[in-house]
Order: C-alpha cells, then sequence, then structure tokens
C-alpha cells in the first residue's frame, strides 16, 4: 500500500477522537464469537481492517473501489453489495457490515440484508448512524487541563430525515434510525424478516451509533 499525503490527510480528518470508539467497537464485538474469517463490506480508509489484521483474523474487504485500501485485508472483492453475486461472499465466519446500509434507499435495505442471510454466513455485525433519545456527558480534569463534552438527543422521531445531497448518489446517507419512519424497533423487524436474530445491541457516543450482532437462522 502507498501512502500519499492526500491520504494521510484524508485520514487524519475522518479518524476523530469521536470516532475511535467506533471502529475499535466493531472489533471487540468478535470477542466472544467464535470466528476467524472475516469478510468487511465498506473498509473506506481502512483502520477497521488493519487492527482486525493485527488482531490475528483472516480479513476479506468487499467495496466498489478495486483496490482495498488497507493494510492487513488478505484478499479483497471488487462489487457493489446490492448486486454482487452471493457465491462470492460465502465461506466466512462472519460480515461486518457497519455505517453501510444508510447509504442504501431504506426499501432496498430488505433485499441487501436477505442478500447476506442467504450466504449462509453465521454471523453479521452492522451498525448505523442512531439519532433516538439520547444523552451524554464526559469531563476530564487535572491541575493543567479541563476537557468537556456533551450531547442531547431528543424528538427527532417528529422530524422527517432529509437527504443532503444527490439521493441517486452512493455517499450521502439515505436515512438515520431514530427520525420519522426510522425507528430501531423497525429495522430489528428487517433483520428479524431477513433471516437473523439480534443477540445484542451496543451503542456508541460521540459517534453516535446502533450496533446490532446478529445470527443467522440458517445456522441455528
Amino acid at each position: 500500500m502507498i501512502i500519499d499525503q492526500k491520504f494521510r490527510q484524508r485520514w487524519h480528518a475522518y479518524y476523530s477522537q469521536k470516532r475511535i470508539i467506533h471502529q475499535w467497537l466493531q472489533v471487540e464485538l468478535l470477542k466472544s464469537l467464535d470466528v476467524k474469517n472475516v469478510l468487511e463490506i465498506g473498509p473506506y480508509l481502512g483502520l477497521v481492517t488493519a487492527m482486525l489484521g493485527s488482531a490475528g483474523y483472516s480479513v476479506t474487504t468487499l467495496d466498489i473501489d478495486s483496490v482495498s485500501p488497507s493494510i492487513g485485508a488478505k484478499s479483497h472483492i471488487k462489487g457493489d453489495i446490492t448486486n454482487v453475486p452471493i457465491e462470492k461472499l460465502t465461506g466466512f465466519d462472519v460480515i461486518i457490515c457497519c455505517e453501510m446500509l444508510e447509504h442504501i434507499t431504506w426499501p432496498n435495505v430488505d433485499n441487501v440484508l436477505k442478500r447476506l442471510s442467504e450466504t449462509g454466513v453465521p454471523w453479521l455485525i452492522l451498525s448505523v448512524p442512531y439519532e433516538g433519545f439520547q444523552f451524554g456527558f464526559t469531563l476530564y480534569l487535572n491541575r493543567y487541563k479541563i476537557r468537556r463534552s456533551s450531547f442531547f438527543r431528543k424528538l427527532r422521531f417528529l422530524k422527517k430525515y432529509r437527504v443532503s445531497g444527490d439521493l441517486d448518489k452512493w455517499e450521502p446517507h439515505k436515512w438515520e434510525i431514530g427520525y420519522r419512519g426510522y425507528s430501531l424497533k423497525i429495522l430489528c423487524k428487517k433483520i428479524s424478516s431477513a433471516g437473523y436474530t439480534v443477540e445484542r445491541k451496543e451503542f456508541t457516543s460521540g459517534c453516535r451509533s446502533v450496533f446490532l450482532v446478529c445470527h443467522n437462522k440458517r445456522n441455528i
């Protein structure tokens, strides 16, 4: 992997302090699962891939880009998750699909989840932005430094989610959990209908997301 200055600038701009916990949790959630071979969908700038490789997992990445951007990947699949042949996604122990589904239109999420279930891969770890009711506050204090941060989210369920950007392009979020019509309960129903059982829910602050550890019913 050749690192250029533009990539390094993007890396530092994206992986802020608030996002690090989000990246770490993707790897931490594997700790209690008997898995080794990982398919990571949408590696972006590659921090999670590098951590997975460092932790001893065998990682295959999947992205619309032709080359995996990360150190740590053993192989790479070029493709769009909405239409990549399912046989290319088989043979893994777990699929990590974090901060990706919100880039797909809400009706098409059902199709993507069903395709992932049809791979027969036992475990799926997914995350999406979470804007439901929540409050967080942290404080660090010593004789030299004081640092605090807080956030408060309420009444988003009364608001319609507005897409920031071109709906036809991949980049903008098409929806976020917590806004009107996009509840966590409805998302879990989609996941169950696709063939999964939600075994665990986790939440991150800073980069506010909900993580779902899902077991494929085909392997129960």
